[in-house]
């Protein structure tokens, strides 16, 4: 196929991701404004961020005013796997890809984006990633803009029923597979316990938002990595 017709493939796939971040972002536009984010502020979060988990975590850290350096670390660990899905998707590369196309595809390597390129048979074309990328930020970017929109037009009471969408998105994605994974679910329940302690306790309490969720993931994920390692199949 040609570039252009990689790009149409990879736009017509991704038209469900697109869909799908339409009602996240949504969300996530609700909640930026009521954090005091204007609509432009949530619009250019949603571009140069594309990461729903970095974004939601990164409200309450700016509204607190934290560090730029906390806030980098932050990010770095909410989204460390985007780095470890790049490296994976240059093995799906043409040697010849030059440098430029790589980085123009990392930009938009999310978890949905990375599960179809994945899935992808033969080689991956940079004009499908294009595709891929472009109408699902697209969703995410529109979403975003949706929300923090109707979030200065829309009574406080229906603003504050809609914020609920945030909760239910995350239950969403848990609940399956801790039903079928008893480790998952272990460490599900360990990290809202370990975060209500964060939240309560007399000293950590006092701690930035931020730092609460730099500790909590960096101490959860270690035991986990621990105490339910991932078996290789000659194991």
């Amino acid at each position: 196929m040609d570039n252009a017709s990689e790009y149409r493939r990879g736009l017509k796939n991704g038209i469900p991701i697109c869909t799908g971040y339409i009602a996240v972002s949504f969300a996530f536009g609700i909640a930026a404004g009521s954090k005091g984010l204007t609509t432009l502020q949530a619009v250019i979060m949603s571009i140069t961020n594309v990461t729903s988990a970095g974004q939601y975590a990164s409200l309450d850290s700016i509204r607190d005013g934290v560090s730029l350096v906390e806030m980098a670390i932050l990010q770095f660990i909410i989204n460390l796997r985007y780095m470890l899905m790049s490296t994976a998707l240059t093995q799906k590369l043409s040697p010849k890809t030059g440098i430029i196309h790589r980085m123009c595809i990392a930009y938009g390597v999310t978890d949905e984006i990375f599960a179809l390129s994945v899935l992808n048979k033969g080689e991956l074309k940079p004009a499908y990633s294009y595709g891929l990328i472009s109408i699902s930020v697209f969703g995410w970017i529109l979403g975003t803009f949706l929300g923090a929109f109707a979030g200065q037009i829309l009574p406080p009471i229906l603003i504050a029923c809609l914020g609920l969408a945030i909760y239910g998105m995350f239950i969403a994605i848990i609940i399956p597979p801790s039903r079928d994974n008893k480790a998952v679910m272990c460490v599900v329940i360990c990290a809202m316990l370990f975060s209500c302690i964060m939240t309560f306790a007399p000293f950590l309490k006092t701690l930035k938002s931020g730092m609460r969720i730099i500790i909590v993931t960096v101490i959860i994920s270690t035991l986990a990595a621990v105490f339910f390692p991932v078996r290789s199949a000659e194991d």
